[in-house]
């Protein structure tokens, strides 16, 4: 039955929904290390600062000469910046799926290296990781600036 009407009807907006997933982790992150959702040691609060983000990348990382970790902590945060609206607006959303997806799984390998492969796993960063990896192998993306792209050469 063609799939159960894969799930009654939501491949319609599977990559929609990729899309707003992976942007709204990364738009987290970002706000928390700017202290948007509290400061420091407030309820849910990974950073509340960017002393507490920066000490936190040290951590992921520690094989880098501690001068190096702001330069990735800010590259991390720009790259983050760049992807999430990519993703949110629909733009290149083939290439920011495959740069989110390389970017989460390399926190999660440093998470397994800083804190334990038990936070990469909490964190489900293996798991937002594969799916970005998918979200790029999808073959259009509704609701993008993708889409209407295409659909403009088309005419």
């Amino acid at each position: 039955m063609k799939r159960a009407r894969y799930a009654l009807g939501l491949a319609e907006y599977d990559t929609f929904y990729l899309r707003l997933a992976l942007a709204a982790g990364f738009l987290t992150s970002i706000t928390d290390r700017f202290g948007l959702w509290g400061p420091p040691g407030a309820r849910n609060v990974a950073w509340g600062d960017l002393g507490h983000f920066f000490d936190y990348a040290a951590k992921l990382n520690p094989y880098l000469p501690t001068a190096a970790i702001p330069a990735l902590a800010w590259f991390v945060t720009v790259a983050e910046v760049t992807i999430a609206v990519m993703l949110l607006a629909g733009v290149r959303t083939r290439y920011a799926a495959l740069a989110s997806g390389w970017l989460l799984l390399a926190f999660a390998l440093g998470m397994t290296v800083g804190t334990g492969v038990k936070s990469a796993l909490n964190a489900s960063v293996f798991a937002a990781s594969g799916g970005a990896f998918v979200l790029a192998r999808a073959g259009r993306y509704r609701w993008s600036m993708d889409a209407l792209l295409a659909r403009r050469r088309q005419e």
